[in-house]
C-alpha cells in the first residue's frame, strides 16, 4: 500500500522548521509586512539552518537532501509568512537550481556555495511586460560582440515581477534572452532563446523601484532593465538555444515547491480558524459550537489535506525519476486554490477582525491570490492537464 507518513528524517526536518516558523518568523512577520521591509535577519537564520542548501549536494555547500525536503520546509514557513516562504522558494528553485541543473563546473563552484548557505540570493528573469504566460514571446535580446575583454553578450530589454532581484545580497539574475534564430524542419524560423547570468552591479543592468504589491510585502520584487549590459561569453547558462526549454523544466519542479507553500498557507488558515472558533463567543456560545462554522472549517481542512496529498504525489514521482509534469500542475492548481479559498473562509470566520491587517488571516487573504497566478496561472495548469489528456 502507499504510505504517506513521513519517515523520521523528514518528520524531524518538518518539526524543526515548524518550530522556527512559530518562534522566530511569526513574531516579526507583521512588522515586515507593514514596513514592506525585507527580512534579512530571517534569511540569515534560514541559511544557518541549512534551508537554502536542502536539495544540493555537500560538495557545493548543500545539505545533501532532496526537493521534497525543501517542500516540507516551505509548507511550514507558508503557514505563518508567505513572504519568507517565497524568498526561500525563489532563492532555491529559481535562483540556485538553474545553476545546479545546467551550469558548468566553474559556474557551480563560483555561485552555489553562497546561494546554498543563504549568504546570497539570485533571481530568474523570465517574465516581460508583454510575455507572461506566453514566455516564448521574449523580446529581451543578447548579441555576441568582440571587445578588448574578449567576446561579450550585450543585453537589451526588460523583465517584470522578478523575485529576489534587488536585495543587498542579490548576486546575479539569470535572464532569458533571444540570442538568434533557429530553422524549423518546415523551413520557418523561430527565436533561439538562451539563458545568461548577469551579476548585480553590471553596468547597464538595473533593478528598478520595487512594486507596491497587494501582498507578499516582505518579499523583494522588481522590474529589471537592461541597456547594453555586457557580460562575458562564458556567462551563458546551459546550451545556447536551450534556455526556454530548460526553464520550463525548472518551472515543473518549482510548481511542487509553490504547491507546498500554498498548502502551508491553507493549513495556517485552518489552524488559526480552529483556535479562534474555540475562543470567540457569540450569543453566549463559542462560535465553534455552531454547525455553520464547524462545516466551514471542516471544508478548509479537507482542502489543505487534498493539497498536501497532491504535492506529496508529485514530489514522489519526481524523486523516483518518473514523469511528473501533469501531477505538478495539478498540485500547483489545487493548492493555490485551496490557499485562496481557505483565506477567504478564514476571514469570514474572524468576521471584522479578519479585515484587520494585524491578524494573520488578513495577510493570508492578501498574499494568497498570487498563488493562483505566479509561476504559472491556474489557466496554464489547466492547459497542461488538458494537453496531457490529448485535448
Amino acid at each position: 500500500m502507499v504510505d504517506f507518513q513521513l519517515d523520521d528524517e523528514y518528520q524531524e526536518l518538518s518539526d524543526t522548521v515548524r518550530e522556527f516558523a512559530d518562534e522566530v518568523v511569526a513574531p516579526v512577520s507583521q512588522r515586515h509586512d507593514e514596513e514592506h521591509s525585507f527580512p534579512y535577519e530571517i534569511v540569515a537564520q534560514m541559511g544557518d539552518l541549512g534551508l537554502f542548501g536542502l536539495p544540493f549536494p555537500e560538495e557545493y555547500g548543500g545539505m545533501g537532501g532532496d526537493y521534497f525536503a525543501l517542500a516540507l520546509a516551505l509548507e511550514q514557513l507558508g503557514r505563518v509568512d508567505q513572504s519568507v516562504a517565497i524568498t526561500l522558494e525563489a532563492g532555491v528553485s529559481l535562483g540556485a537550481m538553474p545553476v545546479y541543473r545546467f551550469g558548468t563546473k566553474k559556474q557551480k563552484e563560483t555561485w552555489l556555495p553562497d546561494l546554498a548557505a543563504g549568504r546570497s540570493l539570485a533571481g530568474f528573469g523570465l517574465t516581460e511586460p508583454e510575455a507572461g504566460s506566453d514566455a516564448g514571446g521574449t523580446k529581451t535580446y543578447a548579441r555576441l560582440q568582440d571587445s578588448a575583454e574578449g567576446r561579450e553578450w550585450v543585453i537589451n530589454g526588460a523583465k517584470e515581477f522578478i523575485t529576489n532581484s534587488g536585495t543587498d545580497i542579490t548576486k546575479f539574475v539569470t535572464v532569458t534572452a533571444v540570442t538568434g534564430t533557429e530553422q524549423r524542419d518546415d523551413g520557418t524560423a523561430r527565436k533561439e532563446i538562451s539563458t545568461i547570468i548577469v551579476p548585480s552591479g553590471t553596468p547597464g543592468f538595473r533593478a528598478e523601484r520595487p512594486y507596491n504589491k497587494v501582498g507578499w510585502n516582505a518579499s523583494d520584487t522588481h522590474p529589471l532593465s537592461f541597456k547594453d549590459a555586457r557580460v562575458p561569453e562564458e556567462n551563458l547558462l546551459g546550451v545556447r538555444g536551450r534556455g526556454y526549454a530548460n526553464f520550463l523544466s525548472i518551472l515543473d519542479e518549482g510548481r511542487i515547491a509553490i504547491a507546498a507553500l500554498a498548502t502551508g498557507a491553507a493549513q495556517g488558515c485552518v489552524d488559526l480558524s480552529v483556535k479562534y472558533a474555540k475562543e470567540r463567543s457569540a450569543f453566549g456560545t463559542a462560535i465553534g459550537k455552531y454547525q455553520a462554522i464547524q462545516f466551514k472549517i471542516a471544508r478548509m481542512k479537507a482542502r489543505a489535506h487534498t493539497a498536501r496529498l497532491a504535492y506529496y504525489d508529485a514530489a514522489a514521482r519526481m524523486l523516483a525519476g518518473k514523469p511528473f509534469k501533469t501531477e505538478a500542475a495539478i498540485a500547483k492548481m489545487v493548492a493555490g486554490e485551496a490557499a485562496m479559498d481557505n483565506a477567504r473562509d478564514a476571514t469570514q470566520v474572524f468576521g471584522g477582525y479578519g479585515f484587520i491587517n494585524e491578524f494573520t488571516v488578513a495577510r493570508h487573504y492578501r498574499d494568497s491570490k498570487i498563488l493562483e497566478v505566479g509561476e504559472g496561472t491556474t489557466e496554464v495548469q489547466l492547459m497542461l492537464i488538458a494537453r496531457e489528456l490529448g485535448l
